[in-house]
């Protein structure tokens, strides 16, 4: 079937991954490593995370639940210091393969984001000049789990992208930093990309596409 969109996660695919920022955290802290991944991995449906990307609590409520969630993995972390390690460094290659893409194809986002002012692009100045900013504008349609109420790897939201950019999911490249939300895009149907780091992932995108895209150098 012949490609006629690509779909991309934003963080950690168009910005540096906060995973990074968070084990910089950890070491900060003298915590163990990977353990704030940890608690998201930990009843992932229903917890802490989870809730606050699908917007069903305050952030007063995330920072709460998250430093309970925290606590019963043995190391008391506040969920108010995990919300600032959200926002990284743009990827420039990033941005210019998806207007690359966007003059061959039908472009969407599907991100899980959160309602705070330490998510990308929740204050005004993040929205006129930061990441968002910049790659938000470019795309044809959006999906952001705190708006739409449902987040991924939930099947629902691919769906739903490609509803909106009335496409079939066989016609679809999906490009995701994490392998929980490839998994379902594949599952659909779509080309799945996990992206690892920025030459890996354009290396891929040229195969799928028959595009030509410039190096992360």
């Amino acid at each position: 079937m012949a490609i006629e969109a690509v779909i991309w996660d934003f963080g950690g695919v168009f910005t540096t991954s906060p995973f990074e920022a968070f084990n910089r955290y950890e070491a900060e802290k003298g915590l163990p490593k990977d353990l704030i991944r940890r608690v998201n991995a930990t009843d992932p449906d229903t917890n802490a995370w989870a809730l606050f990307e699908r917007n069903e609590i305050s952030t007063a409520r995330f920072d709460e639940l998250f430093l309970a969630e925290s606590t019963a993995l043995g190391h008391p972390v506040p969920g108010r210091e995990v919300l600032p390690l959200l926002s990284g460094m743009l990827r420039p290659a990033m941005v210019e393969a998806l207007k690359a893409c966007k003059a061959q194809y039908k472009v969407g986002c599907i991100t899980n984001n959160v309602v705070s002012e330490h998510s990308p692009g929740q204050d005004a100045g993040q929205r006129m000049a930061g990441a968002m900013g910049q790659v938000m504008p470019l795309f044809d349609a959006i999906i952001e789990s705190s708006k739409a109420g449902v987040r991924k790897p939930d099947p629902k939201i691919y769906l739903m992208m490609c509803e909106l950019l009335a496409v079939d999911p066989a016609n679809c490249v999906y490009l995701d930093d994490l392998g929980i939300n490839c998994k379902p895009a594949a599952q659909l149907g779509m080309k799945a990309i996990k992206v690892v780091d920025v030459d890996q992932t354009l290396t891929e995108l040229a195969a799928l596409t028959g595009l030509t895209f410039g190096t992360a150098a």
